[in-house]
Protein backbone atom coordinates (compact mmCIF):
# COMPACT_ATOMS: atom_id res chain seq x y z
CA UNK A 1 0.00 0.00 0.00
CA UNK A 2 1.58 3.55 -0.87
CA UNK A 3 2.00 5.67 1.61
CA UNK A 4 -0.35 9.16 0.97
CA UNK A 5 2.26 12.10 0.57
CA UNK A 6 1.83 16.24 0.36
CA UNK A 7 4.42 18.35 -1.18
CA UNK A 8 4.28 21.74 0.36
CA UNK A 9 6.49 24.38 -0.62
CA UNK A 10 5.49 28.24 -1.87
CA UNK A 11 7.56 27.82 -4.87
CA UNK A 12 6.63 26.22 -8.18
CA UNK A 13 10.02 25.36 -9.39
CA UNK A 14 10.88 23.93 -5.76
CA UNK A 15 7.65 21.55 -5.85
CA UNK A 16 8.16 20.94 -9.31
CA UNK A 17 11.83 19.87 -8.86
CA UNK A 18 10.89 17.85 -5.59
CA UNK A 19 8.23 15.82 -8.23
CA UNK A 20 10.60 14.80 -10.11
CA UNK A 21 13.41 13.50 -7.85
CA UNK A 22 10.43 11.61 -6.16
CA UNK A 23 9.32 9.66 -9.58
CA UNK A 24 11.60 6.56 -8.86
CA UNK A 25 9.61 5.96 -5.47
CA UNK A 26 6.43 5.96 -7.37
CA UNK A 27 5.36 2.50 -6.39
CA UNK A 28 5.33 3.34 -2.76
CA UNK A 29 4.34 7.31 -2.75
CA UNK A 30 1.27 8.26 -3.26
CA UNK A 31 1.60 12.15 -4.23
CA UNK A 32 -2.18 13.09 -2.96
CA UNK A 33 -1.84 16.90 -3.43
CA UNK A 34 0.42 20.38 -3.39
CA UNK A 35 0.00 23.55 -1.09
CA UNK A 36 1.69 27.12 -1.70
CA UNK A 37 1.34 27.90 2.28
CA UNK A 38 0.44 28.27 5.54
CA UNK A 39 -3.10 28.30 5.49
CA UNK A 40 -3.44 26.04 1.90
CA UNK A 41 -1.16 23.47 3.90
CA UNK A 42 -3.32 23.25 6.82
CA UNK A 43 -6.58 22.90 4.69
CA UNK A 44 -4.96 20.46 2.44
CA UNK A 45 -3.69 18.31 5.70
CA UNK A 46 -7.15 18.24 7.02
CA UNK A 47 -8.96 17.48 4.29
CA UNK A 48 -6.37 14.50 2.94
CA UNK A 49 -4.94 13.31 6.11
CA UNK A 50 -1.44 12.61 4.49
CA UNK A 51 0.70 9.92 6.20
CA UNK A 52 3.74 12.03 5.09
CA UNK A 53 4.62 15.52 4.62
CA UNK A 54 7.49 17.20 2.79
CA UNK A 55 7.54 20.46 4.39
CA UNK A 56 9.36 23.78 3.45
CA UNK A 57 10.50 26.08 6.51
CA UNK A 58 9.79 29.13 5.06
CA UNK A 59 6.37 29.66 3.47
CA UNK A 60 5.07 33.05 2.76
CA UNK A 61 2.18 33.67 5.00
CA UNK A 62 4.41 31.88 7.65
CA UNK A 63 6.50 28.97 8.81
CA UNK A 64 6.28 24.85 8.23
CA UNK A 65 6.55 24.99 11.86
CA UNK A 66 2.87 26.72 12.32
CA UNK A 67 1.79 24.25 9.95
CA UNK A 68 2.29 21.22 12.09
CA UNK A 69 1.50 23.44 15.61
CA UNK A 70 -2.34 24.36 13.90
CA UNK A 71 -3.24 21.45 11.95
CA UNK A 72 -6.47 19.30 13.95
CA UNK A 73 -5.04 16.04 11.80
CA UNK A 74 -2.09 15.17 12.72
CA UNK A 75 -0.99 11.62 12.26
CA UNK A 76 1.93 11.94 9.76
CA UNK A 77 5.11 12.16 9.17
CA UNK A 78 7.21 15.67 8.44
CA UNK A 79 10.22 15.51 6.35
CA UNK A 80 11.77 19.45 5.83
CA UNK A 81 12.82 20.47 2.74
CA UNK A 82 14.13 23.44 3.06
CA UNK A 83 17.64 26.41 2.33
CA UNK A 84 17.90 27.36 6.01
CA UNK A 85 20.29 24.82 8.08
CA UNK A 86 20.01 26.84 11.24
CA UNK A 87 15.96 25.52 11.59
CA UNK A 88 17.43 21.56 11.93
CA UNK A 89 17.70 21.43 15.54
CA UNK A 90 14.35 22.95 15.79
CA UNK A 91 12.84 20.68 13.50
CA UNK A 92 13.98 17.35 15.20
CA UNK A 93 12.62 19.05 18.22
CA UNK A 94 8.74 18.54 16.51
CA UNK A 95 9.99 15.36 15.82
CA UNK A 96 10.52 15.31 12.24
CA UNK A 97 11.62 12.07 10.46
CA UNK A 98 14.72 14.20 8.24
CA UNK A 99 15.49 17.54 7.90
CA UNK A 100 16.57 17.92 3.67
CA UNK A 101 18.93 21.03 2.46
CA UNK A 102 18.24 22.48 -0.89
CA UNK A 103 19.11 21.69 -3.21
CA UNK A 104 18.14 17.58 -2.32
CA UNK A 105 20.73 15.38 -2.59
CA UNK A 106 19.11 12.55 -4.50
CA UNK A 107 20.88 9.81 -2.03
CA UNK A 108 19.31 11.60 1.18
CA UNK A 109 15.95 11.51 -0.03
CA UNK A 110 15.93 8.27 -0.80
CA UNK A 111 17.68 7.40 2.19
CA UNK A 112 14.94 9.53 4.56
CA UNK A 113 11.88 7.84 2.20
CA UNK A 114 13.49 4.40 3.24
CA UNK A 115 12.74 5.36 6.79
CA UNK A 116 9.39 6.55 5.99
CA UNK A 117 8.36 3.36 4.39
CA UNK A 118 9.90 1.19 7.41
CA UNK A 119 8.51 3.16 9.58
CA UNK A 120 5.13 2.29 7.84
CA UNK A 121 5.82 -0.99 7.94
CA UNK A 122 6.52 -1.24 11.90
CA UNK A 123 3.28 0.53 12.65
CA UNK A 124 1.37 -1.74 10.33
CA UNK A 125 3.08 -4.65 12.22
CA UNK A 126 1.80 -2.78 15.44
CA UNK A 127 -1.54 -2.13 14.69
CA UNK A 128 -2.06 -5.99 13.72
CA UNK A 129 -0.18 -7.40 15.77
CA UNK A 130 -1.29 -7.60 19.68
CA UNK A 131 0.94 -8.13 23.18
CA UNK A 132 -1.70 -9.64 25.52
CA UNK A 133 0.05 -11.00 28.79
CA UNK A 134 -0.09 -14.27 30.14
CA UNK A 135 -0.89 -13.84 33.79
CA UNK A 136 0.07 -17.79 34.49
CA UNK A 137 3.54 -18.20 33.28
CA UNK A 138 4.77 -14.27 33.02
CA UNK A 139 5.14 -14.49 29.31
CA UNK A 140 3.76 -11.91 26.33
CA UNK A 141 2.79 -13.98 23.67
CA UNK A 142 2.19 -12.63 19.74
CA UNK A 143 -1.19 -12.69 18.96
CA UNK A 144 -3.49 -11.47 15.54
CA UNK A 145 -6.53 -10.20 14.88
CA UNK A 146 -8.22 -11.75 12.11
CA UNK A 147 -11.30 -10.63 11.00
CA UNK A 148 -14.01 -12.20 9.38
CA UNK A 149 -17.57 -10.80 7.83
CA UNK A 150 -19.24 -11.65 10.91
CA UNK A 151 -16.47 -12.67 13.58
CA UNK A 152 -13.33 -11.24 14.68
CA UNK A 153 -10.74 -14.04 16.18
CA UNK A 154 -7.98 -13.23 18.22
CA UNK A 155 -5.50 -16.01 17.51
CA UNK A 156 -1.97 -17.10 18.85
CA UNK A 157 0.90 -16.28 16.25
CA UNK A 158 2.55 -19.81 17.38
CA UNK A 159 -0.43 -21.58 16.39
CA UNK A 160 -0.95 -20.61 13.23
CA UNK A 161 -0.30 -23.18 10.33
CA UNK A 162 0.07 -21.80 7.57
CA UNK A 163 -1.67 -19.16 5.41
CA UNK A 164 -3.17 -19.68 1.80
CA UNK A 165 -3.96 -17.16 -0.99
CA UNK A 166 -6.85 -17.48 -2.87
CA UNK A 167 -6.88 -14.13 -5.01
CA UNK A 168 -8.22 -11.22 -2.80
CA UNK A 169 -8.76 -13.75 -0.04
CA UNK A 170 -6.19 -15.44 2.63
CA UNK A 171 -6.93 -18.73 4.60
CA UNK A 172 -5.52 -19.36 7.85
CA UNK A 173 -4.63 -22.93 9.04
CA UNK A 174 -4.75 -23.32 12.78
CA UNK A 175 -4.13 -26.14 14.84
CA UNK A 176 -7.05 -28.93 14.80
CA UNK A 177 -8.65 -28.07 11.24
CA UNK A 178 -9.39 -25.05 12.10
CA UNK A 179 -9.71 -22.55 9.15
CA UNK A 180 -10.21 -18.63 9.10
CA UNK A 181 -10.78 -16.59 5.48
CA UNK A 182 -9.77 -13.35 5.62
CA UNK A 183 -10.51 -10.55 2.65
CA UNK A 184 -6.94 -9.29 2.45
CA UNK A 185 -4.10 -10.53 0.11
CA UNK A 186 -0.99 -13.15 1.39
CA UNK A 187 1.28 -10.04 0.61
CA UNK A 188 0.24 -8.12 3.18
CA UNK A 189 0.34 -11.23 6.09
CA UNK A 190 3.77 -11.72 4.51
CA UNK A 191 4.94 -8.18 5.73
CA UNK A 192 3.52 -8.97 9.00
CA UNK A 193 4.35 -12.74 9.87
CA UNK A 194 7.55 -13.09 8.64
CA UNK A 195 9.31 -11.67 11.56
CA UNK A 196 8.09 -14.03 13.69
CA UNK A 197 9.24 -17.42 11.53
CA UNK A 198 7.25 -17.64 8.81
CA UNK A 199 8.76 -18.21 5.51
CA UNK A 200 6.82 -17.93 1.87
CA UNK A 201 7.58 -21.07 0.01
CA UNK A 202 5.36 -21.14 -2.56
CA UNK A 203 3.06 -18.06 -4.28
CA UNK A 204 0.36 -19.33 -2.39
CA UNK A 205 1.70 -20.25 0.71
CA UNK A 206 2.91 -18.59 3.74
CA UNK A 207 3.96 -21.57 6.63
CA UNK A 208 4.68 -21.22 9.94
CA UNK A 209 8.44 -22.80 9.83
CA UNK A 210 8.14 -24.08 13.48
CA UNK A 211 5.15 -25.99 12.49
CA UNK A 212 7.28 -28.13 9.32
CA UNK A 213 7.08 -32.15 10.17
CA UNK A 214 8.76 -33.27 7.37
CA UNK A 215 9.99 -32.17 3.83
CA UNK A 216 9.13 -34.60 1.06
CA UNK A 217 11.79 -33.80 -2.09
CA UNK A 218 9.37 -35.86 -4.02
CA UNK A 219 6.69 -34.58 -6.56
CA UNK A 220 8.26 -31.57 -7.11
CA UNK A 221 9.03 -30.84 -3.29
CA UNK A 222 6.31 -30.67 -0.54
CA UNK A 223 6.18 -29.96 3.31
CA UNK A 224 4.25 -32.16 5.59
CA UNK A 225 3.14 -29.85 8.44
CA UNK A 226 2.19 -30.53 11.89
CA UNK A 227 -1.20 -31.31 11.04
CA UNK A 228 -0.86 -33.31 8.21
CA UNK A 229 -1.49 -30.64 5.79
CA UNK A 230 0.85 -31.01 2.94
CA UNK A 231 2.26 -27.79 1.26
CA UNK A 232 3.78 -27.69 -2.22
CA UNK A 233 7.30 -25.92 -2.63
CA UNK A 234 8.11 -23.67 -5.42
CA UNK A 235 11.34 -24.64 -7.37
CA UNK A 236 13.13 -21.53 -6.18
CA UNK A 237 12.40 -22.00 -2.67
CA UNK A 238 13.99 -25.27 -2.33
CA UNK A 239 17.31 -24.30 -1.23
CA UNK A 240 15.20 -21.68 1.32
CA UNK A 241 13.63 -24.71 2.87
CA UNK A 242 16.69 -27.42 2.81
CA UNK A 243 18.62 -24.07 4.23
CA UNK A 244 16.44 -23.47 6.84
CA UNK A 245 15.88 -26.86 8.17
CA UNK A 246 19.92 -27.48 8.62
CA UNK A 247 20.11 -24.61 10.20
CA UNK A 248 18.03 -25.66 12.88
Amino acid sequence: MKIKTLIIDDEKQARNSLLSDLKKHQNKLDIIGEADSVESAIIAINKFEPELIFLDINLGDGYGFNVIERCKYSNFKTIFVTAYDQYAIKAFKVSALDFLLKPVDQEELDAAIGRAIKLKQVEKIDAQLKVFKDYNNGETEKKIVLKELEAIHVVKVKDLIACEASGIYTTFYIGNEKQIVVSKNLKEYEEILEPFGFLRVHNSFLINANKIEKFDKTDGGFLIMEDGKRIPVSQRKRDVIVNYLRSI
